[in-house]
């Protein structure tokens, strides 16, 4: 069957390259967006609120994060079948999928919603939060979390149409409603002195006009992946297969942010002021990691396409291509990160300490990204190809187990320093890299020159 594609872009023709980096653009761009929400609250608090505002906010990242991780792994399970479907053409199938993902997402939706109010404070207590930040961090959390459908539907929807190959539209609505959150975060913190719940609320209004906005465009397009409410369905061989390849996705995002809800505890053992240097390092680690994230996003797709279509060869090439590029950028920021490390910390606060300590900490980890290049976008190329156990085990070992390893012994027999816990990171890149790198090569080189073989 033959799929009329409009607004949607076909990675399994063309140059792989090119195709690649006009996909991953509005991908990093869009994620810088996405990313602004929480950073630009960041910014507000550390600058018009005061230290221990910012350090509550940096506590909540790790909790918020259990609960979008989660969904998050959903979302690549959605995007590797429909990708699948869209690259062999197979329309009926597409449609039964997108009305599936989103009928489930909107029951997934109540749940996170409940489920995250019921555990604010327990999980604050659990992370070990201090007493001078644990009324903001829960004012923040409850504000966020009863808010967190918009977050979600936004991101469910705009996986949808990466997996058709369609990366730009939901730019064009995070430039928009990142926008918007700045405005709201001034608004309601220098004019209506709302502090703390000012920015959540900010955040959380800013996210539901995102998600009205992807809705309305599923409901309206004309295209191939248009969402129809009175179809509404859940099939359970395509949920059956979304789960296979999201759960494993999911598994591995949340038990490893709930593994740095340990590391956050190691942190808030030094005090206020290096848990806000250890929040700005975060803040800006992760804008260092949004094209190694967008390019392990355009890897799933891309790969997932081209296997759907059968076209194998492409799709490993297309894996190579995107590791030596990720790689290559991530170098420049890190080069320029690394010698810009206090002045980028001093953006979020002006507290000698916190600067300090933020730009230690990017100093000592910076470089050492290169290694979870290669961890991510191998990682979304495997899951493009429907296996996602392997990187769910790998990565769980690295990051969880072997990080928790070196922290316990660090701390307690040879050096318990803020420097000794924030390389805890790296040690859990590193291990990942090797073990990946392994498995990839002992299980799937010789599986792809086979199917190579016979496409030929």
């Amino acid at each position: 069957m033959t799929v009329k594609k409009t607004t949607s872009r076909d990675l399994t023709s063309g140059n792989i390259a090119k195709q690649v980096v006009l996909f991953s653009l509005p991908l990093m761009l869009g994620n810088v967006f996405q990313m602004l929400y929480n950073t630009v609250d960041s910014i507000v608090v550390g600058n018009y609120v005061g230290t221990q505002a910012l350090a509550a906010v940096g506590s909540t990242t790790m909790i918020v994060n259990l609960f979008v991780f989660f969904f998050n792994g959903f979302s690549i399970g959605a995007g590797v079948v429909i990708g699948n479907a869209f690259g062999a053409g197979d329309k009926e199938r597409l449609h039964k999928a997108i009305e599936t993902v989103m009928t489930a997402s909107f029951v997934l939706c109540v749940i996170f919603t409940v489920v995250s109010m019921a555990g604010v404070k327990p999980m604050l207590r659990f992370m070990s939060t201090p007493e001078d930040v644990f009324a903001d961090a829960t004012t923040y959390l409850r504000i966020y979390f009863a808010g967190i459908a918009g977050l979600l539907i936004y991101n469910i929807g705009s996986g949808i149409l990466r997996s058709v190959g369609d990366s730009t539209r939901p730019l064009y609505f995070l430039i928009l409603t990142s926008v918007m959150n700045i405005i709201l975060d001034l608004l309601f913190v220098l004019t209506f002195r709302m502090g703390i719940a000012g920015v959540a609320l900010a955040t959380i209004i800013s996210q539901f006009v995102s998600a009205f906005l992807i809705m309305v465009l599923l409901v309206k397009t004309r295209d191939i992946y248009r969402f129809t409410f009175s179809d509404m369905q859940i099939d359970t061989d395509i949920l059956r297969r979304i789960f296979a390849v999201g759960l494993p996705a999911a598994i591995q995002s949340v038990i490893t942010a709930f593994s740095n809800i340990f590391v956050q505890s190691y942190i808030n053992y030094f005090g206020s002021g290096v848990m806000a240097g250890w929040s700005c390092y975060n803040k800006i680690d992760m804008f260092i990691m949004l094209p190694m994230n967008s390019m392990a996003m355009a890897a799933t797709t891309f790969v997932s396409q081209n296997v759907g279509a059968g076209k194998e060869k492409r799709a490993a090439e297309g894996t190579k291509t995107t590791i030596v590029m990720t790689m290559l950028i991530t170098a420049v920021i890190a080069a320029l990160i690394y010698v810009f490390a206090a002045p980028s910390v001093s953006l979020f606060s002006s507290d000698p300490e916190v600067v300090e300590y933020g730009a230690m900490f990017l100093q000592v980890n910076v470089f050492w990204l290169l290694f979870n290049c290669i961890n991510h976008v191998l990682a979304g190329s495997l899951r493009g190809r429907g296996d996602s156990r392997a990187p769910m085990v790998i990565m769980l070992f690295g990051f969880v187990a072997v990080r928790q390893a070196y922290l316990f012994i660090m701390t307690r027999f040879i050096a318990n320093t803020p420097a000794a816990v924030g390389f805890g990171y790296p040690v859990g890149w590193v291990v990942t890299c090797v073990l990946e790198v392994a498995y990839y090569y002992a299980v799937w080189h010789k599986k792809i020159q086979a199917m190579e073989e016979r496409e030929a």
